[in-house]
């Protein structure tokens, strides 16, 4: 596996997300919802960093098999009221987009004040939907990440840093 991202790295740029999350909000109270499975450690890491009034819930998506995508699914019980609230939807990785855009669709439903999003991650030239997040904490090339939360098979979740795969790494790996 080849590091693209240093632990080091990672958590300046969680540090400079939140302080500037912090900025726009001003103190305001913020509901936090992240979208699991792949942003958990992303979202432990920065709501500490968030000197705020919050309120956090999950949704929980799933769309991939090993490196192919799939329907997405959303399961969202595990989400609090943010009916009237300001919302900022967490994600791992912004890659075509079609997940936090569907994610903001169905949040939007529940009658927000505002949502916002941030993400760990935005893969370059990879986007299809007209959406850009509010919040980016790296750019990435084009390749299959693992590390932070992200996985390949439920497997490299624990790594932390940001790393892509290679052929021996996937052929390795359980599916």
């Amino acid at each position: 596996m080849k590091i693209l991202v240093s632990e080091a790295e990672i958590q300046a740029s969680v540090e400079q997300l939140a302080q500037t999350i912090r900025e726009r909000e001003q103190g305001r109270p913020l509901t936090v919802i992240a979208i699991m499975t792949g942003s958990i450690v992303f979202l432990a890491d920065l709501i500490r960093k968030l000197d705020m009034p919050l309120r956090v819930g999950v949704v929980q998506t799933s769309s991939y098999v090993g490196t192919t995508r799939g329907k997405l699914r959303i399961n969202s019980e595990m989400m609090p009221d943010i009916a009237g609230r300001d919302v900022l939807l967490i994600d791992d990785i912004f890659d075509t987009g079609h997940t936090l855009f569907e994610v903001i669709g169905m949040l939007d439903e529940f009658g927000p004040k505002s949502i916002r999003s941030a993400v760990l991650l935005k893969k370059k030239g990879r986007q299809e939907v007209k959406l850009e997040p509010d919040y980016v904490g790296f750019e990435i090339p084009d390749e299959f990440v693992v590390g932070y939360g992200l996985d390949y098979n439920d497997a490299y979740r624990n790594l932390p840093f940001l790393a892509s795969l290679e052929p021996a790494d996937i052929e390795g790996t359980t599916p």
